[in-house]
């Protein structure tokens, strides 16, 4: 078994989660890109963690469903709802994980909370998801005053068996991360929060990206295709409360 997921297991037998989420029909695309272009978007305590002596940057399209808190139903008006991530990796305190440069969701609701409770630089955008017999087309589009657009629109579809990574790959390095990072915007404060789920069972993806502007306001230059493409059907996740790192 990973450590990683021993390591979250222990505490989710021991401690409650909080929250439930189910992640389903992930599109994991990523570039490879030199960590010095991302330093000054990662709080200076927080060190870019690299394969290979390459830091990489990750987009991530989904369809969230099934969010509530611990002993509680369903959110209202949460049912099911599109989200693309834009993301990074990090080390801090012996542990590895994930740090997000934006996070676009349609649904102002978990917006909103996902902001309060998580300091996660969440927006509010429109987005459409519309699964086909064999692919999937994902359009999101964020529109705010005196700012460019953010947009992002393709079609992805899974191919050949699903697979376990290996642990010395990089589709595991990418993938199996079970902590996230974040900063209080005001107080400039660290936190994180662990996350479980199962391992993920990957497919490698064919994927036609017509629009991707995601990083353009982080001055951030992608080549038009990733480096690496990977579909999963989804995973049911579990989320910890936020703890101060430093």
């Amino acid at each position: 078994m990973n450590e990683e997921i021993i390591q979250i297991k222990q505490p989710f037998q021991r401690h409650g989660w909080i929250m439930m989420q189910t992640w389903e029909h992930l599109l994991f695309l990523h570039w490879a890109v030199p960590p010095k272009v991302l330093r000054s978007l990662i709080p200076q305590e927080l060190e870019i963690d690299t394969y290979q002596g390459m830091a990489w940057l990750g987009i991530i399209p989904f369809l969230m469903s099934g969010v509530r808190l611990r002993r509680l139903p369903m959110i209202p008006f949460t049912s099911t709802f599109p989200e693309i991530n834009v993301r990074t990796y990090v080390k801090a305190k012996q542990k590895s994980g994930v740090y997000f440069l934006s996070l676009d969701a349609s649904n102002p609701l978990i917006t909103a909370i996902a902001k309060q409770w998580y300091r996660l630089p969440y927006f509010q955008a429109s987005m459409r998801f519309a699964k086909q017999a064999h692919s999937i087309e994902f359009d999101s589009g964020r529109r705010e005053k005196h700012s460019p657009p953010v947009q992002f629109s393709g079609t992805y579809e899974p191919v050949g068996n699903a697979f376990a990574s290996d642990k010395e790959t990089i589709e595991h390095w990418l993938t199996e991360r079970y902590t996230l990072f974040c900063q209080c915007d005001h107080s400039k404060r660290l936190y994180y929060a662990d996350v479980y789920h199962e391992p993920w069972a990957l497919q490698k993806a064919i994927v036609q990206l017509r629009e991707n502007t995601m990083t353009k306001r982080l001055s951030i230059p992608l080549e038009p295709q990733p480096d690496l493409a990977f579909y999963a059907r989804g995973v049911q996740s579990y989320v910890w409360p936020i703890t101060r790192l430093y």
